[in-house]
């Protein structure tokens, strides 16, 4: 319900293009929850409820930046494609990458957010070289500044658990319990 808030919110009154902001992001997000399961079901053999939801999200973050700029149609396409791509994105970070990403936030919230606002330039709304251009500085800025203060935070404590913590899990490593007791 936020995230309608948010989107809905951008036009900064109750007026048709918040409303539309509104439909365009439900459009989106049940869009890309249907291209996830389909893409999970295709891929893997079946679809799981996670995908769904995860799905779901990546709808949300890919029309955030186009949410005041697209219809429903334009919705619908980003919607389906970020469900798949955003799969993808999940996957490939998984495999290629030894990065740590709980809950697959770049993949689902950095690579749909990066996608939507190419999708402005795409229906007709923005132009490619400001699109590309803003992405690049922003992505410049958050990469450098991630970098410096991963690096910062390093030098105060690990930023990784050992072998034995990750695979314990850490809510025994940390807490000495579990969260989720289920053989009780």
């Amino acid at each position: 319900v936020g995230w309608f808030g948010f989107n809905g919110g951008s036009a900064l009154a109750a007026d048709g293009t918040a409303a539309m902001a509104i439909t365009v992001t439900h459009i989106s997000a049940a869009s890309a929850s249907l291209s996830w399961a389909a893409w999970e079901k295709f891929k893997f053999g079946r679809a799981s409820l996670v995908g769904i939801v995860t799905g779901t999200i990546a709808g949300l973050a890919s029309i955030t930046p186009a949410s005041g700029f697209v219809g429903p149609v334009a919705a619908l396409v980003i919607g389906g494609i970020a469900g798949v791509l955003c799969q993808e994105a999940v996957v490939l970070l998984r495999t290629k990458t030894r990065i740590d990403d709980t809950l697959d936030v770049f993949a689902v919230h950095g690579v749909g957010g990066i996608f939507g606002t190419v999708m402005i330039a795409v229906f007709g709304q923005g132009a490619w070289v400001a699109q590309i251009g803003a992405l690049l500085i922003v992505g410049l800025y958050t990469l450098a500044g991630t970098w410096l203060l991963a690096r910062l935070a390093a030098m105060v404590f690990p930023m990784r658990v050992d072998v034995e913590a990750e695979t314990n899990g850490l809510d025994l490593s940390v807490h000495g319990e579990r969260a989720y007791d289920l053989a009780s």
